[in-house]
């Protein structure tokens, strides 16, 4: 349970931050401007991942007098597959998106949905993540969707809940149907799964129907939001499969637009709303750890167990996705070579 562990650390690391937001915001200089009032998508439900956006909110709203308004509209402007091109189009001044949802139309942001990479905890995800939104190539990839990365939800590692028979090994998931996403699912069609890009708002009716044995999602937090827990029978607990990018973007003519003491107002916020999911996250698992055990059975792999798994699901869909990007034109070493060094971990030459 080093995640869990390391989630609480990064809480108090944060918490600080965390604590001047709220009423705070109110209490620092009022910024003057003019009326903004913008449309941002999301989907699901406010819950733990939303509190990045849920933080920007209010922070822009009570630091310039109600003049910066967000509106946020859960599946309300569209469903998730659908928010990247309503952003391009204009039709939304910002939205949360995940790449994996449609990879292709985001190839080289992809790289983040890589399972098994060496981003351990939330804190080191924020290190990468910001550097990655730096990156040329992937502001010139989010420029073509007339889009600028902004934040990351900063999601933790997946695991699974699944029903039926519990995996004992690794060797158990073939022919499980699972619903896992991007490189997560290529991982695990390594070890003969069938894996599925369901959208989280479907992933229980498709779990109580049996329609996927296992579904995959950021741990612990969207179990529990999406109810995984009340239908599962099992839970791992140390596969610690990799997480998936999902910005918020804002629209580029929208920034552009923004006068700069608002402009400003935003790079403070960001931050702050990375500081809010991490507390968030730590919070969520202090509540569902304790739950989940009432529900579901626990599954510990053994160290060799993992590195066999890591091993046919790591390096080769690393190289899979390197040679795809490459033969697209796309330089994937580089990329990868980028992450890995942002995550501390010297690249294989």
């Amino acid at each position: 349970m080093h995640r869990l562990k390391g989630m609480a650390i990064a809480a108090v690391v944060v918490a600080s931050v965390v604590a001047w937001s709220g009423s705070a915001f109110a209490q620092a200089k009022i910024v003057d401007g003019p009326e903004v009032r913008w449309k941002l998508g999301a989907w699901g439900k406010p819950r733990a991942a939303t509190q990045n956006v849920e933080t920007l909110r209010k922070f822009l709203d009570e630091r310039t007098g109600g003049k910066f308004k967000i509106q946020i509209g859960y599946e309300s402007f569209g469903n998730p597959k659908e928010l990247l091109d309503l952003l391009k189009i204009g039709s939304l001044d910002a939205t949360n998106i995940c790449a994996s949802y449609h990879p292709e139309k985001l190839p080289v942001y992809s790289a983040l949905d890589l399972p098994f990479l060496p981003i351990p905890d939330t804190t080191v995800q924020e290190k990468v993540h910001n550097a990655f939104h730096k990156h040329p190539l992937v502001l010139k990839e989010f420029a073509g969707w007339n889009a600028i990365p902004y934040m990351s939800a900063l999601l933790p590692n997946n695991e699974f809940v699944g029903r039926g028979k519990a995996p004992k090994t690794v060797e158990d998931f073939k022919g499980m149907r699972v619903r896992a996403l991007a490189g997560i699912g290529e991982a695990m069609r390594k070890l003969g799964a069938v894996p599925t890009s369901v959208d989280a708002t479907e992933v229980y009716t498709s779990l109580e129907r049996g329609t996927v044995d296992a579904a995959a999602f950021p741990s612990t937090y969207a179990h529990q939001s999406y109810r995984t827990y009340e239908v599962g029978k099992w839970f791992t607990e140390n596969m610690m499969l990799g997480s998936v990018g999902c910005p918020t973007l804002i629209h580029v003519d929208r920034y552009a637009e923004l006068p700069p003491q608002y402009k400003a107002l935003l790079e403070e916020a960001r931050e702050l709303g990375h500081a809010a999911v991490k507390k968030a996250y730590a919070e969520a698992d202090d509540k569902n750890i304790p739950l989940f055990k009432k529900k579901l059975t626990f599954l510990k792999f053994t160290p060799d167990e993992l590195a066999a798994f890591r091993k046919a699901g790591a390096d080769p869909v690393w190289e899979e996705w390197v040679v795809k990007r490459e033969a697209q034109g796309i330089p994937g070493r580089e990329l990868l070579n980028f992450l890995l060094k942002q995550a501390g971990v010297e690249p294989k030459s």
